[in-house]
């Protein structure tokens, strides 16, 4: 083991918050993570989060849905884990590759270093190979020079066999790093069991036992509860767990995940960082006066409206997660509570389309891949379109607009998208040519931030307030430009093109109240901050037609 300073780790003068997770999954680290993060910036710090996984993918981009919840993607391109979503919607601050490493990368690496004879015949082991490159990732964003501090977030739950060479890093990477450069916050579950009427320790004692067995000693714990945690738990806590009592920190059930900075805040938990790390420099108490602004829009609301999601994965919320948070920074700019009433695309047919859309101001048909649901999709644009409800289609969803506008109003009857059909001999959604060639699933897609060129007078344009805007991209399908004279002359507009490749970006009808389809993902750069102004424009359109 090296000296303490003695490694590359001194270098930085970051400092360093490792956030890790015990007893069960789902706890919330991330959102901790990003509460946290907030606070700290909001104190004038500069602060960037980044998430270890530990599944062996290279990354989310191939996993179903129904798995992992959706793939973020950041604007360099990168498939990441959703937690990165929360971090920007926190933060307001964009994320790229670095901020998301998987134990699949960190293998692929140091597997194609040995191939490459990097490691001069040596046996490749975990310790130090695997561990030493999975300090190196931690350690870069805290060397750019950028951030004053950089919490990781380490995926999975202590006692996990996947997890251990992230915890092994942490505590070589704490016993590296110079003295109040780092430290381990512990996020844990304090259960309630409804016969005894009382909280219970013992699984955060042992989850903190299985955290020091792996060399890690926790300096801050946060304890998830449904109720308060009383004083003299606290201090059984802190006994059995060898932290201090003020470091016990409570995080009760929130009725929104946008409180828990503020609840946070109110256990102190920035003031406990600032004085283990010895932060310099920041302001004596965070300004929150935007954030709290944002709190009392969305908790004070005086319009209503509820709005049909319509996809394949609406079994799980995560599947959507980005569209849903994007739902609620746009209901707030407009005061507006915002119900978001999930439809499986499956189960839509032009017989029952009528009813199960009944009551929906306004209608989102989302992304996805493949067959399944496809026509429930048309079915559903084609009902909105010919009645006038307010429309919004995202990646897939423009896709769909596009084939129910050929077969129902150009009179292309078997219109599709070569990726549900590919013999169509309509394919007004198209393979882009550079996809053609590609075998391999992973991180082949267009990916990341493209220019697009919105029309002057569109109703895009109009939402954005400007004509050149970036928004974030994840496809391989195209609309067939062959088609885009026909589609303009019936009232198709091609509102948004990329000024390079002539590639549809956004497609809207003019003789609608509000159609607009992106071939991007809005949703991806939709923050408290900065609400997405397409995702503003449509609840304003709902709201306007709820009121008739």
């Amino acid at each position: 083991m090296p000296d303490r300073n003695s490694t590359s780790a001194a270098a930085t003068t970051a400092k360093f918050i490792f956030v890790t997770g015990g007893v069960t999954s789902s706890l919330g680290k991330g959102i901790i993570s990003a509460s946290l993060a907030k606070l700290l910036q909001a104190r004038g710090f500069r602060v960037t989060i980044q998430k270890f996984d530990p599944y062996i993918n290279i990354d989310p981009g191939t996993l179903n849905p129904y798995e992992h919840g959706e793939c973020y993607v950041t604007d360099d391109g990168a498939e990441t884990d959703l937690d990165l979503g929360h971090y920007e919607r926190f933060l307001n601050v964009p994320t790229s590759q670095a901020n998301n490493v998987t134990t699949g990368r960190i293998y692929d690496h140091v597997i194609t270093k040995e191939r490459e004879g990097a490691y001069l015949g040596k046996t490749v082991q975990v310790v130090p190979h695997i561990t030493d490159e999975i300090k190196r990732r931690m350690l870069l964003l805290g060397q750019t020079g950028q951030f004053d501090v950089v919490i990781t977030e380490i995926g999975g739950s202590i006692g996990d066999i996947e997890s251990l060479p992230f915890v092994e890093s942490v505590r070589q990477l704490r016993w590296e790093l110079p003295e109040n450069s780092s430290l381990v916050i512990h996020l844990t579950l304090l259960p309630y069991l409804k016969a005894a009427g009382e909280l219970k320790t013992k699984p955060t004692q042992h989850s903190v036992r299985d955290l020091r067995s792996a060399g890690l000693q926790p300096d801050i714990l946060v304890c998830r509860s449904e109720h308060p945690i009383p004083a003299e738990m606290r201090r059984k806590i802190a006994l059995f767990c060898n932290v201090n009592i003020n470091s016990v920190i409570e995080s009760l059930d929130a009725d929104s995940i946008y409180s828990v900075p503020l609840l946070m805040l109110k256990e102190h938990l920035d003031e406990r960082v600032i004085k283990k790390l010895k932060l310099q420099g920041g302001a004596a108490q965070p300004d929150l006066d935007v954030w709290k602004e944002f709190l009392g829009r969305l908790k004070n609301p005086t319009e209503e409206v509820t709005i049909a999601l319509v996809g394949k994965y609406v079994e799980l919320p995560d599947a959507y997660k980005s569209i849903i948070e994007a739902f609620v920074h746009a209901g707030a700019q407009n005061e507006c509570k915002v119900t978001v009433r999930s439809i499986q695309s499956d189960h839509l047919s032009a017989e029952n389309v009528a009813q199960q859309l009944h009551g929906a101001d306004g209608v989102l048909v989302a992304p996805g891949f493949g067959e399944r649901g496809f026509e429930g999709k048309i079915a559903a644009v084609q009902y909105v379109r010919e009645n006038n409800i307010p429309f919004f289609g995202i990646c897939l969803g423009m896709q769909v607009a596009v084939v129910e506008f050929g077969r129902n109003v150009l009179g292309l009857k078997d219109a599709s998208s070569t990726e549900m059909d590919a013999q169509t001999p309509n394919p007004v959604i198209a393979m882009m040519e550079e996809q053609k060639t590609v075998t391999l699933k992973g991180g082949t897609m267009r990916l990341g931030a493209y220019d697009c060129e919105l029309r002057r007078g569109s109703k895009a344009a109009k939402a954005y307030g400007r004509n050149h805007i970036s928004e974030r991209h994840r496809h391989r399908y195209e609309f067939n430009n062959e088609y885009l004279k026909q589609y303009e002359e019936a009232g198709m507009l091609a509102s948004g093109r990329n000024p390079e490749t002539g590639l549809v970006e956004v497609v809207e009808l003019a003789n609608h109240p509000w159609f607009v389809a992106g071939q991007f993902h809005p949703e991806l750069k939709s923050t408290v901050q900065n609400p997405h102004p397409l995702f503003v424009r449509f609840v304003k359109a709902a709201i306007q037609y709820r009121k008739g």
